[in-house]
């Protein structure tokens, strides 16, 4: 169960990237809300994962699973009329050429 009572679109977004990022993907507003908002989503999370809920100062406790619900992406756009797409984009990428141990100085 995902719960969040008084929270910006943006801590919904980050605690679904835990979720979804968890299965290969990255999450995007692309909402445009603006305000806080209070909601209530039931959903079984994928890979067995518990899904914590959301507080207005992005506390995180963890959310009990129930197995007869649906799944995420299904519970979102049911409940709250919000969708997940599946699309294509450029992703951040942090490259490492080298690493060397400091001097002792």
């Amino acid at each position: 169960m995902l719960v969040a009572n008084a929270v910006p679109i943006t801590n919904l977004v980050n605690t679904l990237q835990g979720q979804v990022g968890s299965v290969g993907g990255v999450v995007v507003d692309k909402t445009d809300l603006k305000g806080l908002f209070d909601f209530n989503v039931k959903f079984t999370p994928e890979s067995g994962l518990s899904v914590p809920s959301i507080s207005a100062a992005g506390d995180h406790q963890p959310g009990a699973a129930d197995p007869l619900a649906p799944s995420l992406f299904t519970a979102l756009q049911e409940e709250l009329g919000l969708k997940l797409v599946s699309s294509k984009g450029p992703v951040e990428v942090l490259v490492i050429d080298s690493v060397t141990k400091p001097s002792e100085n």
